[in-house]
């Protein structure tokens, strides 16, 4: 990188050069000249720095539009050729329109660089058909790696777009020196590697990027809504922020949420006791889809396999949590039943006594 700084330097005093031979600025002396080049060197130099980042669908796009508004500013004081140029006013406004829609073709060609694309290019030949579905990924949900079964079993539609900055977050993780961290990212990288390999599955890395914008979820919801497009994480302040911005999300968290079977009071299920509860008396169980089970009365059965009774169900934005209760079959047979003959003596239908012999009892 040190030529490019070397380069610039060069440029700075070349155009400092160049004025002090020329002399734009005429009487004034050789400093002046000098320090009015290198300042118009430097303001170059720093408008290159500004544009480095930018992709280059954006700047072509830039230059079109700010070519189609030259043209058409031309068009337009070509057609004023009857007003009086000797009014000010007329000077003015030929000099407005040469500068305002130039600007204005330059920002709005700018805005809409990802149209020059070379997917999108080949789309405006191809004859007309559904719109594609884009689906952007974001850092979470790739380290996560839930999405690439959800790719493998064919749910996953549309095109998948990997934005470059996140692929940039991605290899900073993997070379973090937090080794947790650093597994993190190099299991993020295996996943793409692994999306990329599956057949039927339309993958694209996009350039675009916003420099303007620092935060990597802000980015993205721009991506989506540039694209007209989803976002696809597991991230619960992403997906809050963008449904605000009016962008759709799909949750994986969600998801496997929905996929998981539905448990109802009064149902009985065989669950292990891993540990004891915050509650008196209370065991913890787990599903094997991670659902959390509180089990009373049972306590002192941690490390057993017992059935419960589901008592009630909570579902919470973190998930799903299931409440039951373990009935001991010893203190279940402990319950005193009524012997046969009282049984049947209470299924057999009393006798009707007649009002008379009611009333004589009394």
């Amino acid at each position: 990188m040190a030529w490019f700084a070397v380069a610039r330097a060069v440029f700075v005093a070349a155009v400092g050069y160049s004025a002090y031979q020329i002399d734009p600025l005429t009487g004034t002396g050789a400093v002046p000249n000098v320090l009015f080049g290198l300042l118009l060197g430097g303001l170059i130099v720093v408008l290159e720095v500004q544009l480095r980042n930018a992709s280059v669908p954006h700047l072509l796009s830039a230059f079109l539009g700010g070519a189609v508004g030259l043209g058409v500013a031309k068009v337009l004081g070509d057609a004023l050729y009857w007003a009086n140029l000797g009014d000010g006013r007329v000077v003015f406004l030929h000099t407005l329109i040469l500068l305002a829609l130039p600007y204005l073709g330059l920002v709005m060609g700018a805005r809409r660089g990802e149209w020059l694309e070379p997917s999108n290019l080949i789309s405006l030949f191809r004859s007309a058909g559904p719109r594609r579905r884009y689906k952007v990924l974001d850092t979470s949900v790739i380290i996560d790696g839930r999405i690439a079964d959800v790719c493998e079993t064919g749910f996953m539609d549309g095109t998948l777009v990997i934005p470059q900055f996140v692929l940039k977050e991605l290899q900073l993780v993997a070379d973090s020196s937090d080794s947790m961290k650093r597994n993190r990212g190099r299991r993020g990288l295996d996943i793409l590697q692994k999306i990329q390999k599956m057949s039927g599955l339309d993958v694209m890395v996009s350039d675009m990027d916003f420099p303007d914008i620092r935060e990597v979820d802000l980015k993205l919801i721009e991506l989506a809504r540039t694209l007209q497009g989803k976002i696809v994480t597991n991230d619960f302040n992403l997906n809050k922020v963008a449904q605000l911005r009016g962008v759709e999300v799909l949750n994986i968290n969600e998801l496997a949420n929905s996929l998981k079977p539905v448990v109802l009071p009064g149902e009985l299920m065989k669950v292990f006791i891993l540990k004891e509860g915050k509650e008196y008396n209370q065991g913890v169980a787990y599903l094997d889809d991670g659902t959390m089970v509180v089990v009373d009365n049972a306590r002192k059965l941690i490390g057993k396999t017992i059935d419960v009774v589901v008592t009630s169900v909570l579902q919470t934005t973190a998930g799903k949590m299931i409440f039951g209760r373990y009935i001991d079959p010893a203190a279940a047979s402990q319950v005193v039943t009524p012997p046969p003959a009282a049984v049947a003596a209470e299924g057999r239908p009393r006798p009707q006594i007649p009002p008379s012999a009611a009333a004589a009892g009394k």
